[in-house]
């Protein structure tokens, strides 16, 4: 397939390089052209435009950090919906907000564009390896055909209906629940901190019984090491997330008791200089708050 990859970041990188590796035609565009140009290697035409990156591409993929972000290229003389033909499709697979997803939709559908929200799951060495999960929504027949890119990308993709504010719903639902994970096991290294106990003690306990699962090792063992720097998703993206996800539930008059607790342990670890370093940094925040730095 002829595709247009917009936001080259740490994830966009690998996940640009799995689409390559199957064998697509691939454009890249970066608002720095050196990341880009970087792909060129593995096959990538490197562009300086987003209108070069789509104007002849059956599918553009954003991987993008914000709504400002996705607004900015989809919207303008330059943007996605002015260029890309007519019947071909958007997958914005970066974490957006509901409001966010049906405007691109909209917008998409009075170009005569097809829209799917396919946001990601799993951090960048997931993306590497073509392990991570896709949630994804909109026309049943753009679904069908980014197909063969989702199984580029991903181990599984789990469809979410026809709305793409659904998909966005479920990768928000989803980022609560491993935000608020990695919140409480930071009140817990924290207490056993307290009493003495090595971190790595209690991280043996928790991943050895029912939390032997994905997100209690990755991020249990960066919070047990405190390697703040081993950088996933930054504390400024998941303080983004935790926004889109209260006023997500804001919207449907939903309450989100535990997204608070996280909300403000991001905003402490920002407030502290720890934006850019991995969101399990709350941790910290927590150790902060309990005595121990």
């Amino acid at each position: 397939m002829k595709v247009g990859f917009i936001g080259l970041g740490r994830m966009g990188q690998n996940m640009a390089r799995r689409i390559l590796e199957a064998g697509h035609d691939l454009k890249g565009y970066n608002r720095t052209y050196e990341k880009a140009e970087a792909l060129a290697p593995a096959g990538a035409t490197a562009v300086r435009s987003i209108a070069d990156a789509v104007s002849d591409r059956e599918v553009a993929i954003t991987m993008l950090g914000g709504d400002d972000d996705l607004a900015q290229v989809v919207e303008g003389a330059d943007g996605i919906a002015a260029n890309l033909p007519r019947g071909a499709i958007h997958a914005g697979m970066g974490t957006h907000s509901v409001a966010m997803s049906r405007r691109a939709a909209a917008i998409h559908r009075d170009a005569g564009q097809l829209y799917v929200a396919a946001p990601v799951l799993g951090r960048p060495d997931a993306a590497a390896a073509g392990e991570l999960g896709i949630v994804a929504a909109g026309p049943p027949d753009a679904l069908a055909a980014c197909a063969p890119l989702f199984e580029a990308m991903g181990r599984r993709c789990f469809e979410a209906g026809e709305a793409p504010e659904a998909a966005a719903s479920v990768k928000l639902a989803n980022n609560f629940v491993l935000g608020c994970a990695i919140e409480t096991m930071g009140e817990a290294f924290s207490l056993v901190r307290r009493y003495g106990v090595r971190p790595e003690t209690l991280y043996d306990v928790l991943t050895d019984g029912v939390f032997a699962c994905t997100a209690y090792k990755v991020y249990g063992d960066i919070i047990a090491k405190e390697d703040w720097d081993r950088v996933g998703m930054t504390a400024a993206l998941g303080l983004k997330d935790a926004n889109l996800a209260l006023a997500a539930a804001e919207a449907e008059l939903v309450p989100l008791p535990s997204a608070n607790v996280w909300r403000d342990r991001l905003l402490g670890a920002i407030a502290h200089g720890d934006g850019e370093r991995d969101w399990a940094v709350v941790a910290r925040e927590q150790a902060r708050a309990s005595g121990l730095e």
